[in-house]
Parts: structure tokens; sequence; C-alpha cells
């Protein structure tokens, strides 16, 4: 036997074994159309790179993944390719408090963008479950630039999307999935999964099983009332108000001053 196909062989036992070789990641998804989801979100530390998804869900708020949460993190609204990303903004982690880094239990973050984005065609905010009970479409969609390889490290620069098919048996209070050898992976993870048109899951975590994999989300209709209590603390009246410069209160000042 030639080198050649001893290497071949080898290769094919380690990706037909149950189990091995199938690494979470969006392999079997596309390229999506530029700015097509104009509430993603890019967000990565700027100090290790590492990288998460998230998703605009008002002016001054995106939400992720809690495990996402580090030091030094950079919110990139507008993205399509990431090798030309626009200018970060800084934001305040708000994880849910009783996150502890235990998968499947309460992997849901809110990010308080210090500074309000601006919305136009390539960023939009995109809306909520409306209660805790609401029924979720079987037929969803997840999008990141996560790994697109089984093996290796290989994030995408451009936004890529997979369609996928929730598994009923596995929905439980706070977490809904979906199984495959398709589906986010390192990077995509907070990121949401649109079914529906309504984002109702987090991308949290993966389970392997035989040749395929089970794909965890935190069930974002069930964290509704702690969403609700952060969201309306920080109303986005004062976000405006604390954005307005003083230096336009002085000009205002000025001008008052000098009418007669």
């Amino acid at each position: 036997m030639s080198i050649f196909w001893f290497i071949t062989t080898l290769l094919l036992l380690h990706f037909c074994t149950p189990g091995v070789g199938v690494v979470h990641s969006i392999v079997n998804g596309k390229v999506s159309i530029p700015h097509s989801h104009p509430y993603m979100v890019y967000i990565r530390d700027t100090q290790t790179h590492s990288a998460c998804g998230g998703f605009l869900v008002r002016e001054d708020f995106v939400m992720t993944a809690a495990h996402c949460k580090k030091d030094n993190l950079r919110v990139y609204l507008g993205v399509d390719d990431t090798n030309r990303l626009p200018e970060g903004i800084e934001a305040v982690a708000i994880p849910h408090p009783d996150f502890a880094n235990k998968q499947g239990h309460d992997d849901i973050m809110l990010l308080k963008l210090k500074t309000i984005a601006t919305l136009n065609k390539n960023v939009k905010t995109i809306g909520l479950p409306k209660t805790k009970g609401e029924a979720i479409p079987s037929n969803c969609m997840a999008m990141g630039w996560g790994w697109k390889e089984y093996t290796h490290t290989s994030p995408s620069n451009v936004l890529r999307e997979v369609n996928l098919t929730l598994i009923q048996n596995c929905d439980t209070s706070d977490l809904i999935c979906t199984e495959g050898e398709s589906g986010p992976s390192q990077g995509d993870f907070g990121g949401p999964l649109i079914c529906g048109n309504v984002p109702h899951g987090i991308g949290s975590y993966y389970i392997n099983k035989g040749a395929t994999g089970i794909m965890m989300y935190s069930k974002i209709s069930h964290y509704l009332p702690w969403i609700h209590e952060i969201m309306n603390v920080h109303e986005l009246w004062k976000s405006k108000l604390d954005a307005f410069n003083i230096s336009d209160i002085r000009v205002c000042m000025i001008v008052k001053m000098s009418t007669p």
C-alpha cells in the first residue's frame, strides 16, 4: 500500500469514528448575503482576540451569552467582513446573576453600550419574544463568524448561516436545542437562534452524541422578566441624556444669554 493510501485510510477512519471529528461549527452552512442580518453583532476581546456573536435588541443593548464575558470587550455593529471592522464600542457587561460558568444554566448576558448605536440599513435592532410561554417555530436559523472546519481553528471572516430544526423532546423551561453536524461553533456562541424571524435562543454549548451533536441554546423567553428589569433600569432616554455633550449645553446657554 502506498503512503498516500495509507494516510487517506487513517483520515477516513478518524472522521468516520462516532464522536470524533464532530466539532461544533457552521460547516454545512452558507455565506450570508452582506448585511442581510443587520442586528448581528461581532464581539471581541481586544487583548485575547477571542470572539463571540451577539445581537442588537435596543439602540443601547446587545444580547449574548454570559460565558462570553471578558475584561476588554468591544462591540462591532454593521459588520460583514471581520477583516474590515468599524470602530468598536465599549460596553458594560451585565451577565445573569445566577450564571456560574455551569453548562445549561442562565447563560445569558446584556451588554450596555457606552455609545448609542446609530441605526441605518446595516445596523438594526431585532425584537424579542413577547411572552414567557410563547410558542417557538421548529424551523430556525443560526449565524456567526465562528469556525467553519471540523478539525482546527478556522474562523470565518464573513458572516455565515445555516438552517436548523428544533428537537422538541429537548425543550426545557430554560433551554432549547438543535441536533446535527451543523450549527454554532467557537466564535458563534452568544449569537441568536432565529425562529420565525424572532430570536428565541442564544448559542450556549455543544454536546457530542455519537455521529451527531446537540447544540444547546438559552431560551430567551424564560428570561424576559430579568431582561425587562435590566433594560427598564437603563431607559433609553437616560442613555441619550448621558450622551448629550456638555459643550452642547454651553452652546445652548450662550445662545440663550445672547438672545434679546
